[in-house]
């Protein structure tokens, strides 16, 4: 064995320090990476994602009214995830079964999430491409189905009732999403995209973005099934829930997907008599500064709490904009709850209707809020 010189010893060690430093260099480099390439896409919500320090950072206050609103040991979780879930809506909470049902509209079934453990499973397919869920006031299940354009109901036995499929003649464009009255009527949108496109429904070949006939919100009557056409004066009517009161309408306008002079924007009516809309106005706009510069994307579903504020699901601007904002009475925003993905829909369940469900893109999200939802589902 050759014993190595004073000049071969220091030049090893200068190199195995130098191969050290540059594995270190190396390690930097590469974990530095996997935190900038997380930070780009948004936040870690996988199994082994590290813990949420509280209060739930991605839960904000910009108005001092949302801070009663917002619980300081509750976080944002993700209940389900798959990459075979490609656009989930219409989410809708069933007390006695305490249970959330959904929609996947392209790959046309509604799940179901079990409240008891956490267990997840196809509810029901076909479902006509379905959208918007929510039940009456007997329990019964109600849907806006894209592919066969109406608004239909689960009875007790299994069967299906059609309450609706078309308007003055004309088949519908494509319900979207719907909402019970206490006495019964149920009070839906038609924007039309599930006829503007086979993904999501079927394809029209009227060639016009306004498939059968304008976009509107109807009612239709408990008592006699007659169908009503309540407000047009709105480009694409989207999301739509009533005030705690029912005595006002929102409704989300997501007409900027196909109009150029559509505003991305939430109104809201006057119901009058629980028949009719009246005083069509803008509720709010959808336009936040972020980073310094004015976005809008547009506001999908929407569910109002029992003191009034809206909650709107919003998306289709990026990080810091997309999850849900929080608007007070006045139509000011104040509150955001951030996602890593478009969020399309909420409503709230559980058995307090205090925790916020959240249908985004290919994930269920859920958090608790110290509030609970005005209405049923």
């Amino acid at each position: 064995m050759r014993c190595s010189s004073k000049q071969e010893i220091e030049v090893t060690s200068e190199k195995s320090s130098t191969d050290s430093l540059s594995g270190g260099r190396r390690h930097f480099l590469t974990a530095s990476m996997a935190v900038a390439a997380s930070a780009a896409f948004g936040r870690d919500y996988g199994k082994n994602a590290a813990p949420v320090r509280y209060p739930e950072p991605d839960v904000l206050v910009l108005d001092k009214r949302f801070e009663k609103y917002k619980l300081g040991n509750s976080p944002i979780q993700r209940l389900y995830h798959s990459p075979e879930m490609l656009w989930a809506e219409g989410p809708a909470w069933n007390g006695v079964g305490r249970y959330l049902l959904w929609s996947d509209i392209p790959n046309d079934h509604q799940l179901r999430w079990l409240e008891e453990d956490g267990h997840v499973s196809v509810f029901r397919r076909p479902v006509g491409n379905s959208n918007g869920n929510t039940f009456d006031f007997q329990g019964r299940q109600i849907s806006c189905q894209h592919a066969t354009r109406r608004v239909v109901r689960y009875e007790y036995d299994g069967s299906v009732t059609v309450l609706a499929d078309s308007y003055g003649g004309k088949s519908f464009n494509a319900p979207n999403d719907a909402v019970v009255h206490p006495n019964g009527d149920i009070w839906f949108t038609d924007p039309g995209y599930g006829g503007l496109m086979n993904y999501e429904g079927r394809r029209a070949d009227t060639g016009s973005v306004q498939p059968y006939q304008k976009e509107a919100v109807y009612r239709i009557d408990s008592k006699s099934g007659k169908v009503f056409q309540v407000a047009d004066e709105i480009f694409k009517p989207n999301g739509l829930c009533f005030s705690p009161d029912y005595k006002m309408l929102y409704v989300a306008d997501t007409g900027s997907s196909h109009y150029p002079d559509a505003k991305k924007e939430i109104k809201v009516w006057d119901v009058v008599d629980e028949k009719s809309l009246a005083f069509g106005r803008v509720f709010t706009s959808m336009e936040l500064t972020v980073d310094d510069e004015v976005k809008a994307g547009m506001a999908d579903g929407i569910r109002a709490d029992v003191d009034g504020n809206i909650w709107a699901s919003a998306g289709w601007v990026g990080d810091g904009y997309d999850g849900v904002h929080v608007f007070a009475p006045d139509g000011q925003r104040i509150g955001q709850i951030l996602l890593p993905e478009i969020c399309s829909n909420v409503c709230f369940g559980g058995k307090k209707r205090n925790r916020l469900f959240m249908t985004a893109s290919t994930s269920l999200y859920a958090v608790y809020v110290e509030t609970t939802g005005a209405h049923i589902s």
